[in-house]
C-alpha cells in the first residue's frame, strides 16, 4: 500500500473504512501526538499501542493544534503524517487541524484509546477526551511501551537491511537539521584550532585472546588457554587520544598509580603528543580491566581498582593544573568512571573555572558496573547519558523519551542533552530557554554488526565536544558524532578515531547523499 493511500484527508473519508473494520468486528486503537521527529520512543509507543487491537489508527495534531509558540519549530503536518503512515505498524493516519479531536473520537469509537505515560497523573487535561471515549465505549490506556536495552530486531532482519535502513535514517536526520556534508566537513576542519581539556579517570584495558578448550570434568567450568594479550589506553585517557587524534591540542589531567599500567598511559599519551599531568597516587593502582576473550567474544572481566575519593592533597594538586590552564582552552571534558579522581571539590571548581571563563563544559559519568548519577553534573552545555543511565538518575522507569529528556535537562539546567540508545543510536535534546522548547532528533547507530562496542561513548563525547566547539550547534555535532561512533565499534579495544579517517568517512556520505 502507498504511504498516500493510508492518510485520510477528513472524517468524512475515515467513515467507509470505520464501518468496514466495525462490520468485520475487528478492534480499532487510536493514538494521537504530534510526531514532530519519530524516535525509538514513539515506536516502542506505537508497538505497544499496535499489539492491543487490529488496526492503528494515528490523528496528527496540525498547525492550529499545536501551540503558537512553536509552530514555527515543527516539520508541517503533510510531512508529519507521511512519516507516521510509512511505519509498518500504523494503518491509517488522519490529521485535525481545525477539527476538534473530539469529533475524531466520535467518528471513530475507539476500542481502545491510548496516550503516553506522562498523561497518567495529568488526566485532568484530557479529562473530555477520555470521557468521551468511555462514553462510546471504549477503554482509555496510559502506556509509553517497553522500556528496552537491548534490541530485537535481529531476529525479524538480517544485518544488511537493518544497516541500510540505519543509514536511510541517517540521511533523513541530516536532511531534516538541514545538515550539509560541506558544513560537516568545515567544522571538523576547524578542530586543528581548538584546544580541549579532559579530565577523568584513567582505566588500562588488556584484552587476551583464547582458544576454547571446553568444560573442565571438576567442574562446570570453560576452559580456555591464552594466545596473546594487547593492552590499550583507555576511560578518560581514550576520550583525550579520541581528540587529539581528530586534530585538537589536547591536555589531559589524570590519577595513575606508581605501576606499569600507569607508566604505559604516560608513554602512549607522549607519543601521541598529548599534553598530560598525570598526578602518581601511591594509595592506589592504575585502574586496570582484563578481558579475555574467545574470538570476538568477551567471557569474563576482571578489575583490579581502588575507587576511594582522592586525597586532599591530590585534589589541590588537579585544581592547580586546571587553573593553569583556564584561560588557553576552549572546552573542557569531564570523563568521569566514578573511580575517584571526580570528586566534590573538583567538580565544584571545574564548574567554577568554566563559568568565569566562558568555557564550554561536557560531561559523562559512567554507570555500568559502578554507581553514579548524572544529576551531579549542574549547568554543562553537553551531557550524555545512556537511557539506562537517565532512568536511574530521574528515578523514572516508565516516562516516555522525551519527557524523560525535557525533565532531565530541567534536572541538571544543561543547554544540551544526549540520550544514548545502545545500538539505536541516540536521541539528541537542544534547549532554548528564552522560548522555553526543546527541539531533539533522532541519530541512529551507523554501525549494526559493532567489532567491539567498548569505547563508543568515549568516542561519540569526543565527537560532539569538538562539533560544538568548532561551531556546528547540537545537530551538527551528533552528525558527526554518529560518524565517529561506528569507526570506533569497528576496532577491537580503544583505538583512537583519526581526522583522516573522520574526512574519509565524510566523503563516503557526501556520495551517498548525492
Amino acid at each position: 500500500m502507498k504511504i498516500e493511500d493510508k492518510i485520510f484527508k477528513n472524517t468524512d473519508a475515515l467513515q467507509p473504512w470505520v464501518k468496514k473494520v466495525k462490520k468485520n468486528k475487528k478492534k480499532v486503537v487510536l493514538c494521537q501526538g504530534h510526531f514532530n521527529v519519530i524516535h525509538p520512543g514513539h515506536l516502542r509507543f506505537l508497538e505497544f499501542a499496535g499489539k492491543q487491537g487490529d488496526y492503528l489508527l494515528i490523528a496528527i495534531q496540525g498547525r492550529k493544534q499545536l501551540e503558537p509558540r512553536v509552530r514555527d519549530k515543527f516539520f508541517n503536518e503533510k510531512e508529519r503524517a507521511r512519516g507516521v503512515a510509512s511505519l509498518e505498524g500504523v494503518d491509517k493516519v488522519i490529521v485535525f487541524n481545525e477539527l476538534p479531536f473530539q469529533e475524531i473520537i466520535e467518528s471513530v469509537k475507539p476500542d481502545i484509546y491510548v496516550r503516553g505515560e506522562e498523561f497518567a497523573g495529568k488526566s485532568d487535561m484530557i479529562r473530555s477526551e477520555v470521557n468521551l471515549v468511555e462514553k462510546c465505549g471504549g477503554k482509555v490506556m496510559f502506556r509509553s511501551g517497553e522500556v528496552r536495552y537491548a534490541t530485537t530486531d535481529f531476529l525479524e532482519y538480517d544485518s544488511l537491511d537493518i544497516t541500510e535502513h540505519h543509514h536511510k535514517l541517517f540521511r533523513e536526520a541530516l536532511k531534516k537539521q538541514k545538515i550539509s556534508v560541506k558544513k560537516l566537513n568545515d567544522y571538523c576542519d576547524k578542530f586543528k584550532k581548538l584546544h580541549i581539556l579532559v579530565i577523568g579517570d584513567t582505566i588500562v584495558d588488556q584484552y587476551i585472546a583464547c582458544d576454547a578448550l571446553g568444560m573442565s570434568a571438576e567442574a562446570p567450568v570453560l576452559v580456555v588457554r591464552e594466545l596473546e594479550s594487547k593492552e590499550y589506553v583507555g576511560g578518560a585517557a581514550v576520550v583525550s587520544r579520541h581528540v587529539a587524534a581528530m586534530g585538537a591540542k589536547c591536555s589531559f589531567i589524570s590519577v595513575i598509580g606508581k605501576d606499569g599500567p600507569g607508566e604505559l598511559v604516560r608513554k602512549v599519551l607522549k607519543d601521541e603528543n598529548i599534553s598530560t599531568n598525570l598526578i602518581m597516587d601511591s594509595d592506589r593502582p592504575t585502574t586496570f580491566k582484563i578481558r579475555y576473550m574467545v574470538g570476538p567474544q568477551k567471557i569474563l572481566r576482571v578489575t583490579r581498582l581502588q575507587d576511594h575519593y582522592v586525597s586532599k592533597k591530590i585534589e589541590a594538586m588537579v585544581i592547580e593544573s586546571m587553573e593553569s590552564l583556564a584561560g588557553k582552552i576552549d572546552g573542557i571534558i569531564v570523563s568521569d568512571f566514578v573511580y575517584g579522581v571526580i570528586n566534590p571539590g573538583i567538580l565544584k571548581r571545574i564548574s567554577g573555572i568554566a563559568k568565569k571563563h566562558g568555557i564550554k563544559l561536557f560531561g559523562d559519568v559512567q554507570s555500568s558496573s559502578q554507581i553514579g548519577n548524572v544529576v551531579k553534573f549542574n549547568n554543562f552545555d553537553l551531557l550524555t547519558p545512556t537511557e539506562r543511565e537517565a532512568r536511574i538518575a530521574m528515578d523514572d522507569k516508565y516516562s516516555g523519551l522525551e519527557l524523560l529528556g525535557a525533565n532531565l535537562i530541567r534536572k541538571t539546567n544543561t543547554a544540551n542533552l544526549v540520550i544514548t540508545l545502545a545500538d539505536k543510536g541516540f536521541i539528541s535534546f537542544q534547549y532554548d530557554p528564552e522560548e522555553d522548547y526543546i527541539k531533539s532528533q533522532h541519530f541512529p547507530a551507523l554501525t549494526v554488526n559493532p567489532v567491539d562496542v567498548l569505547g563508543a561513548g568515549d568516542a561519540s563525547l569526543s565527537g560532539f565536544s569538538l562539533g560544538l566547539c568548532a561551531g556546528a550547534g547540537l545537530m551538527g555535532a551528533s552528525a558527526i558524532a554518529a560518524g565517529v561512533a561506528s569507526m570506533a565499534v569497528s576496532k577491537v579495544g580503544n583505538t583512537p578515531v583519526t581526522f583522516s579517517e573522520v574526512k574519509k568517512w565524510l566523503k563516503t556520505l557526501e556520495n551517498a547523499v548525492k
